[in-house]
């Protein structure tokens, strides 16, 4: 799977695009109300990757294992420190129902955490590089 996410940025203005498997689709995030950057910051939006991401693959794991789920809620929490730090205490909660045992349901729960993609690229802190800076002198 191929996925992309851009931002593009100006006054007043902030576009996003996210983009899998050739699949394009646009997120609606307003800009700061200062006019430039995003009024939502990088740490919520990494949250609610992971919140995101344990609720797609509950309903995919559910669907193998045949339970159906009538709805769910994720929260996720943690801290960031300083400028440059990294998160920590990141942590998420989950309420499920499903028509299923509880005992099923807590499976399911406790095996889709193993799978789940952006926990698991978290986890074991995968690299990030600086691909190709540019500027252009707008003066």
């Amino acid at each position: 799977m191929k996925i992309s996410a851009r931002l593009a940025n100006q006054k007043d203005k902030h576009v996003v695009t996210l983009e899998t498997n050739g699949r394009q689709h646009s997120l609606v995030i307003s800009p700061k109300s200062e006019g430039f950057g995003s009024s939502t910051n990088g740490g919520e939006l990494l949250f609610l990757a992971l919140a995101t991401c344990f609720c797609n693959d509950l309903y995919r794991e559910a669907a193998k294992r045949g339970i159906e789920i009538e709805g769910l809620q994720v929260k996720v929490a943690g801290e960031f420190g300083g400028e440059g730090e990294p998160a920590r205490n990141v942590t998420y909660w989950a309420s499920v129902e499903a028509k299923a045992s509880e005992e099923e349901v807590l499976d399911l729960m406790r095996f889709t955490d193993t799978v789940a993609e952006i926990q698991n690229t978290l986890r074991c802190s995968s690299p990030i590089s600086l691909a190709e800076c540019r500027a252009r002198d707008t003066r």
